[in-house]
C-alpha cells in the first residue's frame, strides 16, 4: 500500500541511488545491514544505519512484549527494507508515487518489503511515523492474527507510529501523539462513532469523515490501551467481534456507555494529560551484520525491486530494454543476471532471460530467486503445452527447481507457492503435504491474499469450513484489502451459505491490483 503524508509507515537511515555513478567505480553505495528481523538496504553512514536498524529491532521487541508475545520468537522471515533520500529513489521503484509519498509498502507474491524517504515531509507527518504505521500493519498480520474490525487495525497502526525509541537509555516511549492527527482531534467535526466502528477507511467517502477516521481511530486506541479496566473491557469487546456481534453493540456492551456517553468521554480524554508508558531495559543489543554491496547495486537494486510489484503492460518492453542494457554493464555479475533474468522472463527476451538465470546458477547452484523464476517459467509453459509429453518434461524440470529451492531455504514462502501451484489439478489435491504447505506459507507470508485465497479453498474441498472461514476474516475485515478484501467476504457469505466455493469467481472488482494501492491518505 503506498504511504503518503498523513499517512503512516517508513522511516530512513541515509541515501538514494544514484544512477549516474560511474560503471568503473570499485565498489556499491549500497550497504545491506541484517538483524535478526529486518535486512536494511541504504547507502552511505554504516555508524547510521546500525542505528536505524537497533531502533527497528526495539520497535518491534516492544510490539512484541505489549502484545503478549515472546520476544525471543524468531520471526518465520525478515522483512526487507529499502532505504532512499528523496523522491527518485521511490519512483525508481514504483514511478507510480505521488509527490507526497514518503515512503510504500509492497506485499506482493514474488517479495515483501518497504521502500521508504528517512526525511520528514514538513506536515507533521515523518518518515519515522510512516514506517512505523505499514510496519504495524504488517506485524499484526504476523504475529496477532484475528479478525480484528478496521477501526483498530489502524488504531493500532496509529498508536504505535509514534514510539520515541530511544537508543542510548535503551527504551520507547509510546503514547506520543502526531502534530497532524492531534489537529483533527481538536476540531468539532469527529467521524460518528458508529460510522468509525463499522467501517473501513476505503468506505468513508465523506471529506471531514475520512479525515477524522484515523485520528479518532488512535484517540479510541490510546483510551483503551491507557487504563487496565479498559484494557480488560477491550478484549471483551474484541471477543464479542469474534463471534460476530455488532460492533456497536459489543461497544456499548464492553464499556457499559452509549456511544454518545463514549463520544463524551474521549472528549473529555482530549482535555486531560494523555498517558505515555516508557518501556525500558528489555531491548539486548542486536547483532547487526553489515556488507558493502557491488557496484552493480547503483544501477540495479531498486530497479529490481520495480520488477517484482507489478509493471503496466505499456512500460514493460521499455522496463526490460533499460534492465538488460545496465545489465550489460556488469558481465557475470550475480545481481545483474538475476536482474536480466528476472526482466526477461517477465516482459523482455524470455530466451535471453532464461540464458542470463542459467548462468547465474552456475555461478551461484543455490541461488533461490533464479530457481524461482526458472521454476515459474516452466510452470508458465506447462499451462501452454499442448501434449502429455510435454506437459510431463516440464513438470518434471518444475519440480526439480523448487526442490533445489527448497534445499536451499525450506522457509521461502514463495518456494513453498510454487509447489502449491505445481500440485493443483494433480490427482489427490489436496493431500496432507499440500495442506502442511499451506499452512507454512501462511505463516510465512499472512500478508498475501492470493495465500489465503488458495488456502481457504483447500480447507473447504476438506470440509473444514470453519477453518477456512478464520483464514479468510482478517483479509476480509482488512481496510487495504481493496478487491481482495471483497472477493474474501464473498467467499466467506458462499461458505456460509452452504459450505462451498464451487464456481465462485473474482468480478473484475474483485481483482487484487499488481501495484499499491493508496487507502492511507487522510485529507489535510
Amino acid at each position: 500500500m503506498t504511504m503518503k503524508i498523513a499517512r503512516a509507515c517508513v522511516s530512513g537511515a541515509l541515501a538514494a541511488l544514484v544512477l549516474t555513478a560511474s560503471p568503473q567505480s570499485a565498489r556499491a553505495d549500497w550497504l545491506r545491514a541484517e538483524s535478526e528481523r529486518f535486512i536494511v538496504y541504504s547507502e552511505g553512514n554504516e555508524r547510521s544505519l546500525r542505528e536505524y536498524v537497533q531502533k527497528l529491532e526495539m520497535f518491534d521487541r516492544v510490539m512484541l512484549f505489549q502484545s503478549g508475545i515472546l520476544s525471543s520468537t524468531t520471526p518465520p522471515r525478515k522483512l526487507p527494507i529499502y532505504l532512499v533520500s528523496g523522491r527518485a529513489g521511490l519512483t525508481r521503484v514504483h514511478p507510480q508515487s505521488t509527490r507526497d509519498t514518503v515512503g510504500t509498502y509492497f506485499p506482493t507474491e514474488e517479495d515483501i518489503f518497504a521502500v521508504a524517504i528517512r526525511n520528514d515531509d514538513g506536515m507533521g507527518m515523518s518518515g519515522q511515523d510512516v514506517l512505523m504505521h505499514e510496519y504495524a500493519h504488517h506485524f499484526m498480520l504476523g504475529n496477532t492474527p484475528g479478525a480484528y474490525p478496521a477501526w483498530y487495525v489502524e488504531g493500532f497502526a496509529e498508536y504505535y507510529m509514534t514510539a520515541d525509541i530511544k537508543v542510548s537509555d535503551n527504551s520507547v516511549i509510546l503514547g506520543g501523539y502526531n502534530q497532524n492527527r492531534a489537529y483533527w482531534i481538536m476540531s468539532e467535526n469527529w467521524i460518528p462513532l458508529d460510522v468509525l466502528l463499522r467501517s473501513r477507511p476505503d468506505e468513508v467517502r465523506n471529506g471531514s469523515q475520512r479525515t477524522t477516521y484515523y485520528p479518532i481511530a488512535w484517540l479510541l486506541t490510546h483510551w483503551f490501551f491507557s487504563d487496565t479496566e479498559r484494557r480488560t473491557q477491550f478484549q471483551a469487546y474484541l471477543a464479542d467481534i469474534a463471534k460476530g456481534t455488532d460492533s456497536v453493540e459489543a461497544m456499548e456492551r464492553a464499556t457499559g456507555m452509549s456511544l454518545e456517553q463514549l463520544r463524551a468521554a474521549l472528549r473529555r480524554y482530549t482535555r486531560a494529560n494523555l498517558s505515555r508508558q516508557r518501556v525500558a531495559g528489555r531491548f539486548p543489543t542486536p547483532e547487526i551484520t553489515v556488507t558493502r554491496l557491488p557496484r552493480s547495486a547503483n544501477d540495479l537494486l531498486l530497479i529490481n525491486q520495480r520488477l517484482k510489484i507489478g509493471v503496466p503492460q505499456n512500460d514493460r518492453a521499455a522496463l526490460g530494454e533499460e534492465v538488460a542494457r545496465l545489465a550489460a554493464r556488469h558481465g557475470d555479475d550475480p545481481l545483474a543476471l538475476l536482474a536480466a533474468g528476472h526482466a526477461g522472463m517477465h516482459f523482455g527476451n524470455r530466451p535471453a532471460g532464461e540464458t542470463a538465470l542459467q548462468r547465474l546458477l552456475e555461478i551461484e547452484p543455490d541461488n533461490i530467486e533464479a530457481l524461482q523464476f526458472l521454476a515459474q517459467e516452466r510452470l508458465r509453459q506447462l499451462r501452454e503445452a499442448d501434449s502429455d509429453a510435454e506437459q510431463n518434461a516440464l513438470r518434471r524440470e518444475a519440480r526439480d527447481y523448487i526442490a533445489r529451492a527448497y534445499a536451499a531455504a525450506q522457509n521461502d514462502y514463495r518456494t513453498l507457492m510454487l509447489m502449491t501451484e505445481l500440485r493443483q489439478g494433480q490427482p489427490n489435491y489436496p493431500n496432507d503435504n499440500d495442506m502442511l504447505a499451506m499452512g507454512l506459507t501462511l505463516d510465512r507470508a499472512p500478508q498475501l491474499p492470493a495465500v489465503r485465497f488458495n488456502y481457504a479453498a483447500a480447507l473447504a474441498e476438506k470440509n473444514e469450513i470453519d477453518e477456512a472461514i478464520a483464514v479468510l476474516r482478517p483479509l476480509a475485515n482488512n481496510p487495504h484489502g481493496g478487491g481482495a478484501s471483497r472477493y474474501a467476504n464473498r467467499m466467506i457469505a458462499s461458505l456460509e451459505a452452504g459450505g462451498t466455493l464451487s464456481g465462485l469467481a473474482q468480478d473484475d472488482d474483485d481483482e487484487v491490483e499488481d501495484v499499491p494501492s493508496d487507502p492511507d491518505a487522510p485529507e489535510t
